[in-house]
């Protein structure tokens, strides 16, 4: 099987959450966000795998709260990815 690599977010700075549990998944986001804030990136990836959909649901709640986030979806080539756009002054 061949894998599919998005040209849109192949270049974006990628935060992969494979094998994390959902206790440091909030550390874990909230650094990225304000890492890639402080870097003025205006979109980011969160990778976080198909599965059993946990770390999807834990990791859209986290994004729904912080208020660095502009808005965020799923990626339509890669629906074990969400792309994050961020606000920026």
């Amino acid at each position: 099987m061949r894998k599919i690599v998005d040209p849109f977010t192949v270049n974006l700075p990628h935060l992969d959450l494979h094998g994390e549990g959902c206790f440091s998944l909030e550390f874990l986001i909230s650094s990225f966000i304000n890492d890639s804030y402080k870097l003025k990136n205006e979109k980011i990836v969160i990778i976080h795998g198909k599965g059993s959909g946990m770390l999807r649901k834990k990791t859209h709640e986290l994004l729904k709260k912080n208020k660095k986030v502009k808005k965020y979806y799923i990626d339509g080539l890669n629906d074990g990815q969400t792309i994050v756009e961020l606000y920026h002054n």
